[in-house]
C-alpha cells in the first residue's frame, strides 16, 4: 500500500505546482497591478485644457513611481456639492492617498478632514484649502500671479486708463487670491480706474456675454484683465468679434491653445502662465512620498511667468506652453 500511495502524492504535488499562482490565496502572490497603491485625484473640473495638462503630469508620475492614478472631478467648478460627495466617497473606495483641487476654500474643509481622519493623506493642488491638516499645497502663488497681471497691464497701457476685470469663481481661493494680487498692483497707480469686476463662473460663453455687456456700458474702456483661461478666451472672442483687437488691450491667464492663437493674432497682449503639469506630477509624487513615510514640503510654488508675442518662442517658454510626456 505504501508504494501505491506515493505516486498519488507525487501527482497531487506536481498538479499544485502547475496551478496558476493567482489561484492560491496568498497576498504575496497578487499581480503587479493589484499590489500597486492608488492615488485618487479630484480636480475642480474633470475635463478642460488646463486640467488635461494636470492629468498628464499626474499620469507621468504614476508611471514613474508605480502607482495607479485615478482622475476625477465635477463637470464644472460650480458643482461644489458634487465635489464634496466625491471627496467623501474616497473613504469608501479605500484609496491610499487623495490629491485635491478644491472648488471652495472653506466648504471642502470638513469632507477633506474626514478623509484625513480615515488615515488617508491629502495633498492639495492649484487652489488652497483652509486646513492645516493637509500634507502639502502645490500650486501657483496666486497673489503673486495676480500682481503680475496688474503690473503687466500697467506696463502696456501706462499710468492712466479704464480697466475691467473678468474673474471666475467668487469664493474659490485661486480667484480671490489673484484678485488680491491684481488690486494690490493697481493700487500704486491712481490713474487706473477699475470700472467693474465680473465673474464668468469659469464658462467661456458667459465670459464672452459679460464682455459684450462691459463694452456696451463702458465706451471709454482701455483694457480688460482676465484671471483664468475661460475668462480670457471669452474676453478675447468678444473683443475680436467687435473689431477692437489692439484697441482694448487684454492681459489674460493660462496658456490654452485658443489663448496662444489669440496671442499670435495680437488679440491678447500678454498671458500669465502657470505650470499645471508640475502640479499634477508633484501632487502624485508627494502623495507617494507621504505613503512611504517621507517628509514633504508644506508649500510648493510651481511658478508663473509673463508670456507675450516677443518671448513665447523661447525654448524655455515653449516647454511650458506645450508640455509633452514620453509615451
Amino acid at each position: 500500500m505504501k508504494f501505491k500511495v506515493l505516486p498519488v502524492i507525487l501527482f497531487i504535488g506536481l498538479l499544485l505546482l502547475a496551478l496558476p499562482i493567482g489561484c492560491i490565496d496568498n497576498n504575496n502572490n497578487l499581480s503587479v497591478s493589484e499590489q500597486k497603491k492608488t492615488v485618487k485625484i479630484i480636480a475642480k473640473r474633470k475635463k478642460s485644457e488646463f486640467w488635461d495638462v494636470v492629468r498628464m503630469g499626474a499620469e507621468a508620475a504614476g508611471k514613474e513611481f508605480n502607482v495607479n492614478v485615478e482622475f476625477w472631478g465635477p463637470t464644472n467648478e460650480l458643482e461644489i456639492d458634487k465635489q464634496i460627495e466625491m471627496v467623501r466617497e474616497v473613504i469608501n473606495e479605500k484609496v491610499d492617498a487623495l490629491v485635491l483641487a478644491a472648488c471652495d476654500y472653506v466648504k471642502l474643509v470638513e469632507p477633506t478632514e474626514e478623509v484625513i481622519a480615515a488615515k488617508i493623506p491629502v495633498i492639495v493642488i492649484d487652489s488652497d484649502l483652509k486646513s492645516d491638516k493637509v500634507k502639502s499645497f502645490i500650486g501657483t502663488d496666486n497673489v503673486g500671479a495676480g500682481y503680475m497681471v496688474g503690473k503687466t497691464l500697467v506696463d502696456i497701457i501706462g499710468e492712466n486708463g479704464n480697466v475691467a476685470v473678468m474673474s471666475f469663481i467668487k469664493g474659490a481661493a485661486s480667484a480671490d487670491q489673484r484678485e488680491e494680487g491684481f488690486f494690490k498692483a493697481i493700487k500704486d497707480h491712481p490713474g487706473i480706474n477699475i470700472v467693474t469686476t465680473e465673474y464668468c463662473s469659469s464658462n467661456i460663453d458667459l465670459s464672452e456675454f459679460l464682455t459684450y455687456k462691459i463694452l456696451n456700458e463702458h465706451e471709454g474702456l482701455d483694457a480688460i484683465a482676465a484671471l483664468n483661461a475661460d475668462s480670457t478666451v471669452g474676453v478675447a472672442r468678444a473683443v475680436e468679434k467687435r473689431g477692437l483687437a489692439g484697441k482694448i488691450r487684454i492681459v489674460g491667464f493660462d496658456s490654452t491653445p485658443d489663448e496662444i492663437e489669440f496671442l499670435e493674432r495680437d488679440v491678447i497682449d500678454a498671458l500669465i502662465i502657470q505650470n499645471p503639469f508640475s502640479m499634477g506630477y508633484l501632487g502624485v509624487k508627494y502623495a507617494v512620498d507621504t505613503m512611504n513615510g517621507k517628509p514633504v514640503p508644506k508649500i510648493v510654488d510651481t511658478g508663473s511667468r509673463v508670456i507675450n508675442k516677443d518671448n513665447m518662442y523661447l525654448p524655455e517658454n515653449q516647454k511650458l506652453l506645450f508640455p509633452l510626456t514620453d509615451e
